[in-house]
């Protein structure tokens, strides 16, 4: 899930940045009411956590022209006021909840999660698919019943593709979704996770769930339709026969 951070204070920043890095967020990081605006309209967020008391537009203001824009991305306020007045002018301009500093970073997950289950279409808490069981809440994965150990980018990447099951998803979109701006689209960063990922789910199961679609992207789920392993190295069309054939006889 990626998240915009709108803070101008860099120890804030870097504390709540570090924080849901380590839960499994692709953060990006604004300063600035203006850069926050930009960013907003170059990239797809999940969410945006955005303080009021920020150079140039305010957070008010940022939040107005964000729904202005008609981007209806869920919107977390932060700020050190707790003025009742404050609260509802940033609910009136399109937040969608409000949490006062100093604030327990345990409840910065906690509405943010409650956030992530209100957009577009209920996110359930618990993911299942054929055998494989997410506990998005505590990030806890099994097949099988067998527990699934995962780096904090794999599980990610995992959580993004159970959470499109059922449909071909691009490099492009799964970047958007489980990496920060810092991605560079020419690496094949995407390809090496998905492999370590596939072999931990998918290790010693007679039905996969992580599929490739050549030129697509990727399928996760039980498969409806003949899937081929992933290109090897070797790709002259007497190899690409064997390949064919293979693929065939494996779903025949």
């Amino acid at each position: 899930m990626r998240l915009l951070l709108v803070e101008d204070d860099p120890r804030i920043s870097r504390f709540v940045a570090k924080g849901l890095r380590e839960r499994a967020y692709a953060v990006d990081i604004s300063s600035t009411g203006d850069d926050a605006l930009y960013q907003a309209a170059i990239n797809s967020y999940d969410l945006v956590i955005l303080d009021i008391m920020i150079p140039g537009l305010n957070g008010f203001e940022v939040c107005r022209e964000l729904r202005r824009a008609g981007n209806s991305v869920p919107i977390l306020m932060l700020t050190a006021r707790d003025a009742v007045e404050d609260r509802i002018a940033g609910l009136d301009q399109g937040a969608d909840d409000y949490l006062t500093k100093p604030f327990e970073f345990r409840e910065l997950l906690a509405r943010l999660r409650a956030l992530s289950r209100r957009a577009t279409a209920i996110r359930p808490a618990q993911i299942v698919i054929a055998d494989l069981v997410l506990d998005t809440g505590a990030q806890n994965v099994s097949r099988a019943g067998r527990t699934v150990s995962l780096t904090t980018k794999e599980y990610a990447l995992l959580e993004f593709l159970a959470r499109s099951a059922g449909r071909v998803v691009g490099r492009a979109e799964i970047a958007e979704h489980v990496w920060d701006e810092s991605f560079d689209p020419f690496s094949n960063l995407i390809e090496v996770y998905v492999n370590r990922v596939r072999r931990k789910i998918d290790a010693g199961s007679l039905k996969p769930l992580l599929h490739t679609r050549r030129g697509a992207g990727y399928f996760f789920g039980l498969a409806a339709e003949p899937v081929c392993s992933e290109p090897q190295a070797d790709d002259s069309p007497r190899a690409r026969s064997r390949s064919n054939s293979s693929c065939r006889k494996s779903h025949a």
